[in-house]
């Protein structure tokens, strides 16, 4: 099969964890790897995609969390948000470091630090092919970084919201504890949760199901994934309507 020479998608919403930047480290932001993410996403805009993301703040929030125990929730999930503010600077200083122009953009109102939210400003950065960071999720406790996926997703009308986990995509079982566990390369909303599934928190994956919005499950630490799967490559599990 001959390999494909365009993106298959123009504009993609990438979701990374923030444990996705912690390379071998227990918590924190390993340098190494986070220039690698951003090698990685150079490879993708030099395709002339428009690339927006939404990223977690696991890494520095598990720092701090044995403090953080028996805390109100409301509070606890405001201090992650300030921790995905935190993970967004530090990919927008490392994609500078790759020439790249970065925009982040904040759920919660820090103009001395980030730029609010503002949606006409994220579409024009897109169309001028800058990449925006989206921190501080939907900007509200009880909702995850992935509904922030699913909801800016939409927002700036993405073909697809990318979930860059350590897996390689969905499998049947748990490929950790279940040797004959498969892939899948294709699954339905409606397989997957037929199936139980845990592809993304429920909120977000109704969201993406009822916009008709695809989601890709694949793996950020097999180099050149990222390029792979927007070139249309069979490369993690799609999950589709």
């Amino acid at each position: 099969m001959t390999a494909p020479t365009s993106p298959a998608y123009k504009r993609i919403l990438l979701k990374l964890s923030g444990e996705a930047l912690m390379g071998d480290d227990a918590y924190g932001i390993n340098r190494g790897t986070i220039m690698r993410m951003a090698d990685e996403i150079l490879d993708v805009v030099r395709l002339e995609v428009e690339l927006a993301i939404v990223i977690g703040g696991g890494n520095i929030f598990r720092g701090i969390a044995p403090g953080a125990q028996g805390m109100d929730r409301a509070t606890a999930d405001y201090m992650g948000m300030m921790a995905t503010i935190m993970n967004a600077l530090a990919l927008q200083d490392a994609l500078k470091h790759r020439g790249l122009d970065a925009r982040v953009q904040s759920a919660l109102n820090i103009e001395q630090v980030v730029e609010p939210y503002i949606r006409p400003k994220a579409l024009r950065y897109l169309e001028e092919g800058k990449v925006v960071i989206f921190a501080a999720g939907t900007g509200n406790p009880f909702f995850t970084t992935d509904t922030a996926a699913a909801l800016r997703g939409a927002e700036v009308g993405a073909e697809l919201v990318l979930k860059a986990t350590r897996v390689d995509g969905v499998y049947s079982a748990d490929p950790n504890k279940d040797p004959n566990a498969t892939r899948y390369s294709r699954i339905s909303f409606d397989e997957a949760i037929n199936r139980r599934l845990e592809i993304m928190d429920a909120t977000a994956f109704a969201l993406c199901r009822d916009q008709k919005l695809p989601i890709k499950v694949f793996s950020i630490n097999k180099p050149g994934a990222l390029a792979r799967v927007i070139m249309g490559a069979d490369e993690g599990t799609l999950v589709h309507v």
